[in-house]
């Protein structure tokens, strides 16, 4: 698996998650402290609007000219958005209208780079679902390190040591991608509407997919998209070592996948998915910190696993030609709800005490497991491997 091209892939991605990794907490810190709930719901949720809206196109181009370049654009973007943001706050407090712009052009980059994940990894490992472990465990680490980090940099150094951090790594990650050689499958002519025609006609053929989608709308707007400006400000000072803990077990959930390959990669993974409710249910709760960051490290193991199964699933069941395309519907669609979550995470709190808010998201999380198991094809679907999926694709490398 260790190729040229994975370990500079391995790489990028890891370099650019630990800047993600930190921005959740020094944005619900730094953000938070000048323009409160609020003020933190609605640039994340600009922000994912702006991913969503770009996401379909993104996938459109990827397959054209390759996900690579595409993603090696989106890193330059972001380079630029993170510096411009580092310095407005040299100011102390930038005006809330620049953060929101910066958050608009940086989402986008971010929804044309993220149909390329998954479509990269076929192209640089013939083992899926080690390499999506191995990208999972390298994730959890950054998730683990982090919000640590992030909380020790914004305290120590305050934000603009960190947005500047956070530029850095797109950088090294956009240099990591450039000297990727992977082999591009050459597209037949066509047009931008039709491409999007039949990227939607892949998607809605695949019964598992779409009604897994259905689904995550819901955990979208009601579990994971309040969660970050809830819990920030319910947890307080201790939210970066709580989000080490979710990373800790996101790293134990990896592992698990590297070893585990089950007949039903997501009957497998819905089931592993219940130790999420230990998230939102200790914010609610609000036990001591060790019981706090139990209840994170085995909500990041469910998490990861069902993740991995879940990536592992779409690459081999979707014809490389249109994985780009099919995966920017698919994330779309899984996106779209955390937009809508994250906008509302300030306006709700003025009709729903956080901590209640919280508890009725372990409910949901409840209900998206037990759905995600009473459909059918959900449950039955069987694994599949890559070279069964679609071959081997020939082509010069580009």
């Amino acid at each position: 698996m260790w190729t040229r091209s994975f370990a500079l892939y391995f790489g990028a991605r890891t370099i650019s998650l630990l800047g993600d990794a930190m921005m959740p907490v020094a944005s619900a810190l730094a953000i938070g402290k000048v323009y409160g709930i609020a003020g933190v719901g609605f640039v994340l949720a600009l922000w994912t609007a702006s991913a969503v809206l770009v996401m379909l196109f993104g996938g459109v181009v990827a397959d054209r000219i390759g996900p690579r370049r595409l993603m090696i654009g989106a890193d330059v973007v972001r380079v630029a958005t993170q510096a411009v943001v580092a310095v407005a706050f040299l100011d102390g407090v930038p005006p809330f209208a620049l953060l929101l712009a910066m958050a608009f052009l940086s989402g986008m980059a971010a929804g044309v780079f993220e149909p390329c994940v998954n479509g990269m990894v076929p192209l640089v490992s013939e083992d899926p679902q080690r390499a999506n472990a191995t990208l999972k465990i390298a994730e959890a680490v950054t998730q683990l390190a982090g919000p640590a980090l992030a909380g020790i940099l914004i305290v120590a150094t305050g934000p603009v040591f960190v947005y500047t951090v956070d530029a850095a790594t797109f950088l090294v990650s956009a240099v990591c991608l450039l000297l990727v050689r992977v082999a591009v499958p050459r597209p037949e002519p066509s047009d931008v509407l039709s491409d999007l025609r039949r990227g939607w006609e892949e998607f809605k053929a695949r019964s598992w997919m779409w009604s897994v989608i259905l689904v995550w709308v819901f955990w979208g707007v009601l579990v994971v998209g309040p969660y970050v400006p809830l819990s920030s400000q319910v947890i307080g000072a201790d939210y970066g070592w709580v989000m080490a803990a979710l990373g800790l077990g996101t790293v134990l959930g990896g592992l698990v996948a590297i070893r585990l390959k089950p007949r039903r990669p997501l009957a497998a993974g819905a089931v592993a998915l219940i130790g999420y409710v230990a998230v939102p249910l200790s914010v609610a709760l609000g036990p001591p910190l060790p019981l706090l960051m139990a209840g994170h490290l085995a909500g990041g193991c469910a998490m990861a696993f069902w993740s991995v199964m879940w990536s592992t699933t779409v690459q081999t069941q979707v014809a490389p030609d249109v994985l780009n395309r099919v995966n920017a519907y698919q994330v779309a669609g899984s996106v779209a709800g955390m937009a809508v979550g994250q906008a509302l995470a300030g306006p709700v709190t003025a009709l729903v005490e956080p901590r209640v808010f919280m508890l009725g998201s372990a409910l949901v999380t409840v209900g998206v497991v037990t759905a995600l198991l009473v459909i059918g094809p959900v449950r039955r679907l069987g694994r599949r491997s890559q070279a069964s999926a679609s071959g081997p694709v020939k082509v010069p490398a580009t």
